[in-house]
């Protein structure tokens, strides 16, 4: 099996699924504490909010790259504070890729989540607060459980949203070898070289197995999850 691929084609994959995994571990609070307001909260500026976690949807990959890069690239306004006081940077380093990644899965994790907090009774809420639980409480041992398969759903899909990620990613952070080459980068760069189409096949058949993998482990955890808060 390792004969397969290349040394440098591996070194892809797993970068791929190093970034992919950061990412969601990343973006998760993020994605639970969004997906809440916009499903319960009525606050000035909720309808902005809300557009601007679907704008990575609409706007161009390369678009959400280039206005990563002047953010957070070495002369961005934040890239230069980051750099400055923590050391920390992101533009052309693995954890650019991450940062890339979370930003355009982001729109999918929020939405699942989003739509299983709908769906819950508020008045499954309510009746544990007027037994004089928390809100946090309540949030943790009523609405956490119920929302669960939505959240592990969004979590997966997400996953497989940033294995994907190739326009912000490539604009971002470039694609160095062994360091930010990506596996859709691998495939790009194949692409680019002659009789580059074997091994640009080999990695196309490597991204989908792996999404056919996230999206059966996805629904195979949300039918355990729902089975077990449902006591079957």
């Amino acid at each position: 099996m390792t004969d397969w691929l290349s040394a440098d084609e591996w070194a892809a994959v797993f970068l791929s699924l190093k970034v992919s995994l950061w990412a969601v571990l990343v973006s998760l609070p993020f994605g639970l504490l969004t997906a809440h307001a916009l499903a319960r909260w009525r606050f000035p500026g909720r309808q902005l909010l809300n557009g601007l976690v679907h704008l990575p949807l609409i706007l161009p990959p390369v678009v959400t790259g280039y206005l990563l890069l002047l953010s957070f690239g070495r002369k961005g306004m934040i890239g230069q504070l980051l750099d400055q006081w923590f050391g920390i940077v992101l533009a052309f380093r693995w954890t650019g890729a991450v940062l890339a990644a979370a930003i355009m899965a982001f729109p999918l994790m929020v939405r699942a989540m989003r739509l299983a907090i709908e769906a819950v009774d508020p008045k499954l809420e309510q009746a544990s607060a007027t037994l004089g639980a928390s809100r946090f409480w309540v949030w943790l041992t009523v609405t956490l459980p119920l929302i669960l398969p939505g959240v592990i759903a969004g979590a997966i899909l997400a996953f497989a949203k940033a294995m994907g990620e190739f326009g912000a990613t490539i604009t971002f952070v470039s694609n160095i070898p062994g360091q930010t080459r990506t596996l859709p980068s691998a495939i790009y760069s194949f692409l680019q070289v002659p009789s580059g189409e074997t091994g640009a096949a080999r990695l196309v058949w490597v991204a989908i197995i792996i999404a056919m993998l996230a999206l059966l482990l996805s629904e195979w955890v949300s039918r355990r999850v729902a089975a077990r808060i449902s006591g079957q």
